[in-house]
């Protein structure tokens, strides 16, 4: 290893580890390493997925929102608000209403998000004031629709890489704390008051259009930031458990995590140790999985969940040996 990396492992991840002049031994240089790659790799990664959410915003605002007097929902739609009512720039009133749920989000999330969301920000106003993207159509439904599309697809890959470029997910986490509702309620409340703001300053018409868009951006955005694949994880209780285990990694290529457990009162009324069974598959796999549980149990208890995300482990589909 080159001293220059040397230096920057032990001035990083070792640093609390490691006092004065200490030895560092070639296993703890060799792990310190491993993590050093770990959050390069992550650092790049959320780097792409910034940049590439500022652009597509950017593709939003400048090539069919801005141009058509189309507004969208959140703080994004506030500062077209404003831009629309005032006539000053963009940039400005991206920063200034953002401003203050960066404040916020330093407080209840962390720095780290604080730091790059200012900076997601800064990019995107700089962007939307010195790149020129010409206006792609004045047709006001496609702009509703295409605009937030572009629009979402730029806020979820700015989420996926630790920041916001609305921060009005900030504010409604805040909110929900403290007033005790949830984060859905406190997003309606904010985009009701945009909206209606919209049709008294502006237009019912442009309110209706910019309700499209921001449906549209909404839509996008949980469908980037979720992904293609929903998932589902799915409890499993019954006496046959090592057969649905065998099936399940073997016919359907999944993980499997084993809980031990003891059967309550079922229907065959007695009470039995056994094992829990759990796994993670996508919605298209649920009706072969509940064929093959049937075809083995069909007293089988099976729970089902929805899932967000999943990170680590089996999830994808392994090849399977014939």
């Amino acid at each position: 290893m080159r001293p220059i990396f040397k230096r920057i492992i032990i001035s990083t991840i070792l640093r609390d580890q490691v006092s004065g002049n200490a030895d560092v031994s070639s296993y703890q240089l060799s792990k310190a390493f491993m993590q050093f790659k770990t959050l390069t790799i992550r650092m790049i990664k959320d780097v792409m997925q910034l940049l590439l959410g500022i652009s597509f915003a950017t593709l939003g605002l400048r090539g069919f929102l801005m141009p058509n007097e189309v507004i969208d929902g959140g703080a994004t739609g506030m500062a077209l608000l404003a831009r629309e009512i005032t006539g000053t720039k963009l940039a400005v009133w991206l920063v200034l209403i953002n401003l203050p749920f960066v404040f916020l989000g330093s407080q209840i999330i962390g720095r780290e998000f604080a730091i790059k969301t200012v900076l997601a920000i800064i990019g995107l106003a700089l962007c939307v004031t010195f790149i020129e993207v010409p206006r792609i159509t004045e047709d006001k439904l496609l702009v509703g629709v295409f605009g937030g599309i572009c629009l979402g697809a730029g806020i979820g890959l700015a989420i996926r890489g630790g920041a916001v470029i609305d921060g009005t997910e900030v504010l409604a986490i805040y909110l929900s704390r403290k007033l005790g509702t949830t984060i859905g309620d406190i997003i309606i409340l904010i985009n009701l008051l945009v909206f209606s703001a919209a049709a008294y300053l502006l237009s019912v018409e442009t309110a209706l259009y910019s309700m499209i868009t921001y449906l549209s951006a909404a839509k996008t955005m949980d469908f980037v930031i979720e992904g293609i694949e929903e998932y589902i994880g799915v409890n499993i209780i019954s006496l046959k458990h090592v057969e649905i285990r065998n099936m399940i990694i073997n016919k359907m290529g999944r993980g499997v995590t084993v809980y031990p457990g003891t059967h309550g009162y079922g229907r065959s009324g007695n009470i039995k140790d056994t094992n829990v069974l759990y796994t993670v598959i996508t919605r298209l796999e649920l009706s072969k999985l509940n064929a093959e549980i049937e075809r083995i149990d069909k007293d089988a208890f099976v729970v089902m969940t929805s899932i967000k995300d999943t990170k680590g482990g089996m999830i994808k589909k392994r090849r399977l040996k014939h």
